[in-house]
């Protein structure tokens, strides 16, 4: 999933900062509490997922709604997203779900100052805060669009970085907070996607637990499909349907005469609802 959110020339720097994905983490605290606020019950699904960069056509998704995979993440919106997204629209959503898909929000928001390459849209300590919020905004505005409603999780993709500069370091959770506090104000549950041995590990490490993501989707290419038996944070952290794991990258498969490059995920999460 990394490489679909950002371009390929990115994704191959991003890999390589991120060579140690597979070096487990820490402990990472829960989602901070949401009981002032009437919440529509969490929509979960457990077994495979797959994300790939542009949503297949309806045709594709029909072909490959075998049993195999069960949720297909979709990337909504943001500056960082790395393709276009022609089939992604509110009548696709639609038509999908109605398939038996569960879907998955992405939204590709800024990205740190200290890493690696270039993004259309970084991050700094002055803008953290302020591009955290209007990002978030965006993130429901662009998955309400779609059908998505609230309750639904945004799952905010946050790419590897240097983690030991502490400048970025701070900047970049001071963003993951200020994005995680809006889509709650907004009634969306806050999600994160990131490397087990970077971006996922920044929030795991992170003292102040202030405003952190309720789930947590890592990044372990060790070809596992489990959210459990190679789960590189403390064991009571996040439990109860607030997993997720990309477990494969780059696997080309066919079904139904459609053949997709995707990234598997083994999926013990909150998904959208869009019924």
């Amino acid at each position: 999933m990394s490489g679909h959110r950002l371009s390929k020339g990115r994704r191959y720097i991003t890999w390589a900062v991120a060579g140690a994905a597979v070096v487990a983490g820490a402990g990472i605290a829960a989602q901070t509490s949401m009981a002032a606020t009437t919440w529509p019950a969490q929509k979960t699904y457990t077994g495979r997922a797959f994300d790939t960069c542009a949503a297949p056509s309806l045709a594709a998704m029909k072909a490959w709604h075998t049993g195999f995979y069960g949720a297909a993440a979709v990337y909504v919106g943001g500056k960082n997203r790395g393709c276009a997204q022609p089939n992604l629209t509110a009548s696709w959503v639609k038509s999908v779900s109605a398939v038996g898909w569960k879907l998955v929000p992405l939204y590709v928001g800024a990205q740190p100052p200290c890493q690696s390459g270039s993004s259309p849209e970084k991050l700094t300590a002055a803008t953290a805060a302020s591009l955290g919020r209007t990002d978030a905004d965006d993130a429901v505005s662009k998955a309400s669009a779609l059908g998505m409603k609230a309750g639904s999780p945004v799952y905010l993709d946050m790419e590897a970085y240097d983690t030991t500069n502490t400048s970025c370091n701070d900047a970049v959770l001071t963003y993951v907070r200020a994005f995680d506090k809006e889509l709650r104000a907004k009634t969306y549950r806050a999600g994160y996607y990131g490397f087990t041995s970077s971006s996922a590990k920044a929030v795991a490490n992170a003292t102040d637990r202030t405003d952190l993501p309720g789930n947590l989707w890592y990044a372990l290419w060790d070809k596992q499909n489990t959210t459990t038996a190679d789960w590189p944070f403390g064991a009571t952290q996040y439990t109860g349907h607030s997993r997720a794991h990309q477990y494969m990258v780059n696997s080309k498969e066919s079904r139904g005469g459609y053949t997709i490059t995707v990234d598997r995920d083994a999926w013990d999460a909150p998904v959208a609802i869009t019924g």
